[in-house]
């Protein structure tokens, strides 16, 4: 056994001294045929490790890639396909004909006009309110696990609940028209709220106090991650709390803030459903989103105009979400400078 070992540890020590002989031969040392035959084989395996690199690429990327292009890009190309049709049965090619019916239709045209503003008012709110919260949480303020929990809370109530307790609030005789100084604010004796202009302020109330909660636990996650000896520097440099935000915080927050405006405009486009729930396929003009219009298309199998207005919805929001990361590289840069 002793003798076994002791051969294979001669074997070994062979080979690493013949792999550094290896290493050790440059071109210059050889003569021109030797060169040729040296960099042949090291190109030879070059080629051959990529390829092998290659194939574990391929191998891992395969079936994610595959489940892409069957269930988002197949139906998308479906989707491109139908929209130029006459019909989802007629086959027949009319061109953008589709496209112009979607984009003069009154219904489309109020329901983007009521999404926009909504987005508006609903992305910077949710922004600016859990950003404020999460710093308010950082400054080591009592009970904050206590306001933590509390803002949280709404993440766990199911749709249905939720839809519940906002009609017994803002309903004609809900608990809100019982408070007397609340309707007389508005000049009525009692408001509808899902039925009069106040109604996207309900819907908007509704939003922030479902989300504030997820988008402050990512803030406080950034705030975590600002290392403290830099913001002690700044301190010590006479550097006041403005500064320090503006200065210092603000370039770790960022990425933070992008993907929190990204998701607080998904979720304001998915705002439909508990609208739905409260007040149906066709509600008060300023409720009615680019989803009822989407929705009382399919149920009226107009495929075809389905289609087009879920392709400007695409495209709307592809320059959208660029625009976003232009904003967000251009900010970068400059608090890198």
């Amino acid at each position: 056994m002793q003798v076994k070992n002791n051969m294979d540890k001669n074997s070994k020590e062979t080979t690493v001294q013949e792999t550094k002989k290896v290493r050790n031969i440059t071109p210059v040392d050889l003569d021109p045929a030797q060169r040729q035959r040296l960099i042949a084989k090291k190109k030879k395996l070059h080629r051959r490790r990529k390829l092998r690199e290659w194939g574990l690429f391929t191998g891992y990327l395969t079936p994610s890639l595959a489940g892409v292009m069957l269930f988002f890009f197949l139906p998308l190309l479906m989707l491109l396909k139908t929209s130029f049709q006459k019909s989802s049965t007629n086959t027949d090619f009319i061109g953008f004909r589709n496209y112009e019916r979607v984009l003069t239709n009154d219904a489309f045209i109020s329901a983007s006009k009521n999404t926009l503003v909504f987005a508006l008012l609903a992305v910077p709110l949710a922004v600016l309110l859990s950003l404020l919260l999460a710093l308010l949480l950082n400054s080591g303020i009592p009970g904050k696990s206590f306001f933590r929990s509390i803002l949280l809370n709404p993440m766990m109530v199911p749709v249905a609940s939720v839809v519940l307790i906002w009609q017994v609030f803002f309903s004609y005789n809900g608990v809100i028209n019982g408070w007397e100084w609340i309707p007389h604010l508005f000049g009525h004796d009692k408001i509808d709220w899902l039925k009069s202009d106040q109604a996207q302020l309900v819907i908007l109330i509704m939003f922030l106090w479902k989300n504030l909660g997820y988008n402050m636990v990512l803030f406080l996650a950034a705030l975590n991650n600002i290392p403290t000896e830099i913001l002690e520097s700044a301190m010590m440099d006479g550097a006041g709390a403005f500064k320090r935000f503006f200065a210092i915080k603000m370039h770790y927050l960022s990425p933070t803030i992008f993907f929190v405006a990204i998701m607080s405009l998904i979720n304001s486009f998915k705002i439909f459903r508990e609208v739905y729930l409260l007040t149906g396929d066709y509600p008060y003009d300023n409720l009615y989103m680019l989803q009822h219009f989407m929705n009382n298309q399919f149920t009226h199998l107009d495929y075809s105009k389905l289609s087009s207005g879920a392709i400007i919805m695409c495209i709307v929001m592809i320059f959208i979400v660029g625009g976003l990361f232009f904003f967000e590289s251009k900010f970068d840069a400059d608090v890198e400078e």
